[in-house]
């Protein structure tokens, strides 16, 4: 990655053109080819922006009559391959500095669906009195289900987890308890479609097809969630 801040000019020309008027910004170059230009304020969003794949040159500006240098100036144009370019005239460099960050592992998110699985495997005991695991990620022929358990009265449960409930998943335990129930092994098997949080919709047409919502606290299923620190 090349970082520079730089007191310079932008200017974008491609579905619309787009003008910032000289100023000190930080521009970014990542190996990826991607160009940013960030103020300092705006948050994470840059000022103007070239996604990959696309391509840098250095220029030097040329007065357009005489054909001669107009200054010490360099022009970077920055175009993509829809033909878009981003000009960014660098009138003033104050740093310049290249680092090499090496392949990123990607963002680990705390409390995505294999953790909840995992958690609520563990603590059965949050949907109901003597609840047990038959198995988690059971195979079924269009993939697997989350968890498979038994309630208090020995029924069999398929459990589809999600970090936020929508109707694609409704849709996708309704597939799974459509096979699952032609297993005489097992049958019947009754759904539960558990999440941090569960759309109106996805809600209404669950409890249409029968099957449970649950909305799943992710601190409490941790252990972490302190009864007696309540207000309410």
């Amino acid at each position: 990655m090349r970082i520079v801040v730089a007191r310079c000019i932008v200017d974008y020309q491609g579905k619309l053109s787009a003008h910032l008027p000289e100023a000190r910004r930080l521009l970014m170059m990542k190996a990826d080819g991607s160009v940013l230009v960030h103020a300092d304020g705006g948050s994470y969003k840059p000022l103007n922006w070239m996604s990959p794949p696309c391509w840098l040159t250095e220029e030097p500006p040329v007065d357009q009559e005489s054909g001669e240098l107009t200054s010490e100036a360099m022009i970077w144009v920055v175009t993509n391959k829809a033909g878009e370019t981003l000009r960014i005239t660098v009138l003033d460099i104050e740093h310049d500095s290249s680092h090499e960050l090496g392949t990123d592992p990607g963002l680990v998110k705390d409390g995505v669906e294999a953790h909840l699985q995992e958690l609520l495997s563990q603590r059965l005991d949050a949907l109901g009195q003597g609840w047990s695991l038959v198995r988690r990620e059971y195979p079924t022929a269009i993939g697997p289900v989350d968890i498979l358990a038994r309630d208090g009265r020995g029924q069999a449960v398929a459990i589809e987890i999600k970090r936020r409930g929508e109707i694609d998943g409704v849709e996708q335990l309704t597939r799974y308890l459509e096979l699952l129930n032609r297993d005489s092994t097992i049958a019947p098997v009754r759904g539960i479609f558990a999440a941090q949080a569960i759309k109106p919709q996805a809600r209404v047409l669950a409890t249409d097809r029968g099957i449970d919502c649950v909305v799943l606290d992710y601190d409490e299923l941790r252990g972490m969630d302190d009864v007696s620190a309540r207000l309410f």
